[in-house]
């Protein structure tokens, strides 16, 4: 018994040995690139840009669903989540002026346009119009 499980032992090590050799020995150059090629790719300011200008304007949800939701729809950093009345209340008694100007120019932890470096004022504004509309 005991000559059958060491030869079991020295049967399984012989083919875990001849196995992985011959899977190293037919690995090609090409399949190794293949395996180590990056997931992704790096863009320089001189090559061609990986997000397309946008061609026209956007609609207040389309900017929303974009830059916006990712704060305001959890609370991120305080930020007032989306149709919570009791989080825009004391925002929106401050008045429509209040709040484009802290959309367009940034407010606490919020980046001045939500971080949305190529939306225009009307897109922005658009932004918080759909943020508040229901309220």
């Amino acid at each position: 018994m005991e000559k059958s499980v060491r030869n079991i032992i020295i049967a399984m090590v012989a083919v875990l040995t001849f196995s992985t050799t011959s899977f190293a020995a037919n690995n090609s150059d090409d399949a190794i690139a293949e395996r180590i090629k990056p997931v992704g790719q790096v863009y320089l300011a001189s090559d061609v840009p990986v997000v397309e200008e946008p061609t026209g304007p956007r609609s207040g949800e389309q900017v929303y669903n974009t830059f916006c939701i990712a704060c305001h729809a959890t609370g991120a950093a305080g930020a007032p989540k989306t149709q919570n009345a009791e989080d825009w209340a004391p925002r929106i008694a401050k008045g429509m002026d209040t709040l484009k100007d802290h959309a367009l120019n940034g407010f606490n932890a919020m980046p001045a346009k939500g971080s949305c470096m190529n939306c225009s004022d009307d897109e922005v504004i658009a932004a918080v119009e759909h943020l508040i509309k229901g309220l």
